[in-house]
């Protein structure tokens, strides 16, 4: 598959959280530790984000038990603060996270290109858990 041929999978929450923290809690490595997992039995052990155009991000994704684990990393393509983050994951696939502040409120919308691996509900519904987890946590 070439890399315009791939699959869009949206994801979307509203989080209760003005966009300035819903940001930080976003980008910033101490926050996305305590976050970045689908489920309990996983863990984010590892943060890396270099928050700049051309910049690489690196997360270390293990399961609690030790049994798996894997790194998900990318390179900036576009940093607007407070409003766009998009980025290429090392397959070619390409991801956009938009911010939509208002108040009190912050719509986090995740749309990324689909692998050839997994089936498009996993994906989408492994990527919406990690998302929900997100607000989970930032509206603490």
């Amino acid at each position: 598959m070439t890399k315009s041929n791939f699959e869009k999978i949206t994801v979307q929450t509203t989080v209760h959280a003005p966009v300035e923290k819903v940001w930080e809690y976003w980008t910033e490595p101490k926050h996305i530790t305590q976050w970045n997992n689908a489920s309990e039995d996983w863990h984010t052990p590892v943060a890396e984000n270099d928050l700049t155009v051309g910049g690489k991000f690196l997360t270390r994704m293990e399961a609690k038990d030790g049994s798996f684990g894997f790194d998900f990393g990318g390179i900036y393509d576009e940093v607007k603060v407070n409003e766009v983050i998009s980025y290429t994951l090392g397959d070619e696939r390409k991801v956009t996270i938009k911010f939509n502040g208002q108040g009190n409120e912050t719509q986090v919308i995740e749309t990324f290109d689909a692998e050839t691996t997994n089936p498009i509900e996993m994906q989408q519904a492994g990527w919406q858990a990690i998302l929900d987890n997100f607000k989970k946590y930032a509206e603490q």
